[in-house]
């Protein structure tokens, strides 16, 4: 969207410098806090009106994969399997070839003493050409075929939106990104618990991503191309109501 162009041209250019970064929320909006500041990432939070949870927000830089590679990572479900140690079960249930969007089932470890959780989400991606940005939506759904499993805690809200901004091609090293995340894990821990488990999980797992994006360039491995549709007209853009299962 323009607004989160503007999120990353304004990031962008402050991380070249060094002062504080700031989000300029709307008068209707609660404000950002910063909650790690590191140099090639920054974390904010804020709370979510009407609850106990926080929205968070990262922004980060890459200089040494390419904005495909880490875009092709990220929807590689069978690779993930094999570099995100707390993955129990990461599935592809339904996919539909005309809009791009996949209904994902996944199983994931949560910390001692909490029992797994699981999800069950749409995901939508789209390339824009035009303005050089890759998105990737992600936003819970109920499925059919997936009903709770005692075994697990079923993870009713959850939204993810990353923006994948190339310094200049998606196939030169370099980029920036912005990720917003919110979800509810149903943990009865309370609310400063939950928001140090992702303050300190999520860094580690971009990093873990980075990784994996790292070690397929460098050792070559088959990852699915999600660029190369065998057609240069990108998907449409993913609005709310392309996000709902049908």
């Amino acid at each position: 969207s323009a607004q989160e162009m503007k999120h990353m041209e304004n990031l962008s250019s402050l991380a070249q410098g060094s002062g504080p970064m700031e989000f300029q929320p709307s008068e209707q909006e609660q404000p950002w806090e910063l909650i790690m500041d590191k140099k090639h990432f920054r974390l904010w939070r804020r709370p979510i009106q009407g609850s106990h949870l926080y929205q968070y927000r990262v922004f980060g830089s890459y200089t040494d994969v390419t904005p495909r590679q880490f875009f092709n990572v990220q929807l590689d479900t069978e690779y993930r399997k094999k570099w995100d140690s707390l993955v129990i079960k990461l599935d592809v249930i339904e996919r539909d070839v005309a809009t791009g969007s996949e209904v994902i089932h996944w199983v994931t470890h949560f910390p001692y003493p909490m029992y797994s959780r699981d999800y069950v989400y749409v995901r939508r991606y789209n390339v824009d050409k035009e303005n050089n940005l890759m998105v990737l939506v992600s936003r819970a759904v109920e499925h059919p075929s997936i009903p709770e499993d005692p075994e697990y805690v079923r993870v009713r809200t959850y939204e993810s939106q990353m923006v994948i901004r190339p310094h200049k091609t998606f196939d030169e090293n370099g980029f920036d990104y912005l990720l917003t995340y919110s979800d509810n894990p149903q943990t009865v821990f309370p609310r400063y618990c939950v928001s140090w488990m992702v303050s300190s999980g999520m860094p580690d797992f971009l990093e873990k991503l980075h990784s994996a994006a790292l070690k397929a360039k460098k050792m070559e491995l088959e990852v699915r191309d999600y660029l190369s549709k065998g057609s240069d007209t990108a998907p449409e853009p993913c609005g709310p109501t392309q996000l709902e299962y049908a």
